[in-house]
């Protein structure tokens, strides 16, 4: 074992974000970190590697671990820092080792302890491949597709080239123990697949925050974040649905014994008080009086639990016995509810057609591309970022920017479309929810109320405090749920969608999926998730 993790509580204010969270870690294993949006992924991370510090309870390192962790902020990296400098910074060792081969032989003289510390950094420089480290770095850029970053300054990235930075900084920090928030988001298939290689080989010990099925399909464990606590299933993903089944037909069976006896409870309070009050001899009122107090001692602490989570995937459920999934249909936790139309009389009227396109900007990003989308029909876009899938969107939806230099681009200018993109408009940023909601309607020219917008808060699991939160406050995952509700927004008959489960956790995935999969309308989509392609299925058009 080389961890011991126990954080009985973390708070913000009044609310309680943890209060029973253990696990361990061993050495080499690769641990899933999977829960709802909000219940504190991120934050356990920041415990984790040091950060955050206002908490109650435990984290115990074997002596000498070394702990590496992606970095959510970047607030302290000079203007100047290059990516490579910010990299080779936050490899452990790297910055002493180099500061004492670059200095020491100016300065140590005839310093023999010197000359054994700058002995001994040249032997641990090499051990630690720093020699050829910098190409090494170069190397893996390009296969992220960051092949001309690594000079440029650090500051000048976009939030999702950052991301895939620190994955890399990750890859070369040899440390004991990495903690990687939602490596995945923004790779494509070749640069994911390359990551999960690494996954799977490297010797280090790995906590995985991800609801990347892909990834999630290699790990050893899943820790699940959940009710302030925490639950361990031991296996991948496959194994995790299999028990998470088991697990929650018996809490759902605890949940509805402690429901029964709080019933029960309730009549026996009101028993024991009437054959008080009818009792005429003092020892008899006494015996009552005690009965009827223990009953509400015991109905308020049970009173006082909180409601479980109770999720299972759609494939487990068609699996469950009778009992257990009526009893999963009376517990279950809420999860978004999309309302997408769905019509079984199919048209074959052509939505989305493209004949032989060659397109970019400066240069054409890719040639010969034809497509052909109907009605009730489904097709990817496929190939590698850059290669020109987000710029074909573009070009569909008519964006002057994009010069098309052969062949013809039409999409059928009379139905309506509803697009999923990667990031939420900036124009949005400083809207709160509500107003972010408000404006969506608006915008499309469509009538919105206060009880519309507060069903669409409900439907897609916001509260009144969410409502009142500017749209750049919110999480990853809050802002995918606004995305959606902009897509939806005007019943629309085609919906592109440009990497959708990015930010979503494993319920609403599932929950899309459902969705578009009973979808009469036809989907362009775009997605790096091999789950969500089975499950949506369709043609596909290789774009390089």
């Amino acid at each position: 074992m080389i961890g011991d993790i126990s954080v009985t509580e973390k708070s913000f204010g009044p609310k309680t974000l943890m209060k029973n969270i253990k696990f361990s870690l061993d050495a080499k294993e690769k641990v899933g970190v999977v829960g709802r949006n909000g219940v504190g992924k991120s934050t356990l991370f920041a415990i984790l590697a040091g950060t955050d510090t206002d908490f109650t309870g435990n984290i115990v390192y074997k002596r000498g671990l070394t702990v590496v962790a992606t970095a959510q902020e970047h607030h302290d990296v000079g203007a100047e820092q290059t990516v490579l400098q910010y990299i080779l910074a936050g490899l452990p060792e790297y910055p002493e080792l180099s500061h004492i081969i670059e200095t020491y032989p100016v300065t140590m003289g005839d310093d023999m302890d010197k000359i054994a510390e700058y002995t001994d950094a040249l032997g641990r420089f090499d051990d630690k491949g720093f020699y050829q480290i910098e190409s090494d770095i170069e190397r893996e850029l390009d296969t992220f597709q960051l092949p001309d970053v690594a000079h440029r300054p650090f500051s000048t990235l976009s939030g999702g080239q950052k991301r895939l930075i620190e994955v890399v900084k990750i890859m070369h920090s040899q440390a004991d123990l990495a903690l990687i928030d939602e490596p995945t988001n923004h790779m494509d298939y070749v640069a994911k697949n390359q990551f999960i290689e690494w996954m799977k080989q490297a010797p280090e010990a790995m906590l995985v925050i991800t609801h990347d099925r892909d990834v999630l399909k290699y790990v050893d464990r899943i820790v699940e974040l959940k009710d302030g606590g925490s639950q361990a299933f031991k296996g991948n993903y496959d194994a995790y649905l299999k028990q998470n089944a088991h697990s929650t037909g018996t809490q759902m069976n605890e949940f509805e014994l402690i429901e029964k006896r709080i019933v029960n409870l309730k009549q026996k309070v009101i028993e024991y008080q009437r054959f008080k009050e009818k009792a005429r001899n003092p020892q008899t009122i006494q015996k009552f009086k005690r009965l009827e107090e223990d009953s509400r001692k015991e109905l308020s602490q049970l009173q006082a639990k909180e409601k479980p989570t109770f999720w299972i995937d759609k494939d487990s459920v068609e699996n469950l016995n009778y009992k257990v999934a009526g009893q999963y249909q009376k517990f279950k936790a809420k999860n978004i509810r999309m309302d997408i139309k769905s019509d079984e009389s199919r048209s074959k009227h052509v939505l989305v057609s493209a004949k032989k396109v060659s397109l970019g900007y400066d240069s054409p990003l890719f040639e010969n591309v034809n497509i052909d989308l109907r009605e009730g029909e489904a097709l990817e876009l496929r190939g590698r970022n850059g290669a020109g899938k987000t710029t074909m969107i573009k070009a569909l939806l008519g964006n002057d920017e994009v010069t098309i230099y052969e062949g013809e681009v039409e999409l059928d200018r009379h139905m309506r479309v509803g697009q999923y993109e990667q990031e939420v408009s900036k124009g949005y940023f400083k809207l709160t929810l509500k107003e972010a909601i408000e404006r969506v309607y608006l915008d499309r020219n469509l009538s919105i109320s206060e009880t519309k917008i507060r069903q669409l808060m409900s439907d897609y699991l916001f509260n009144e405090g969410d409502g009142m939160t500017p749209v750049e406050r919110l999480s990853g995952g809050q802002k995918a749920r606004l995305q959606v509700i902009q897509m939806l927004a005007n019943e629309p008959q085609l919906l592109i969608l440009d990497e959708p489960t990015n930010h979503l956790d494993l319920p609403s995935i599932e929950e899309l999926e459902t969705a578009l999969e009973k979808y009469a309308g036809a989907i362009l989509y775009v997605s790096h998730d091999a789950y969500f392609r089975n499950a949506i299925g369709g043609d596909v058009v290789n774009i390089s």
